[in-house]
């Protein structure tokens, strides 16, 4: 188990490291005066822009990432 004070020890980058390889954000993107989603890495990289949710969604899904919605 985990204790408190191990996790207060834990350094920036392993915070950002967290979820890299398992969540996706995603999040409403203006693009040339359009909206479309976009599905974002833990660390803010853009890996995809698609025209709807569930576009966003699904694409997640079929790379094994868990996608979370950020408003």
């Amino acid at each position: 188990m985990v204790s408190l004070e191990q996790i207060r020890k834990i350094s920036t980058e392993d915070l950002l490291s967290l979820g890299m390889k398992d969540v996706a954000y995603l999040k409403t993107v203006e693009v040339d005066g359009g909206t479309v989603v976009g599905i974002f890495a833990a660390n803010g990289q853009q890996l995809a822009l698609l025209p709807d949710r569930n576009a966003a969604i699904a694409t997640a899904v079929e790379n094994g990432l868990a996608p979370v919605t950020l408003h």
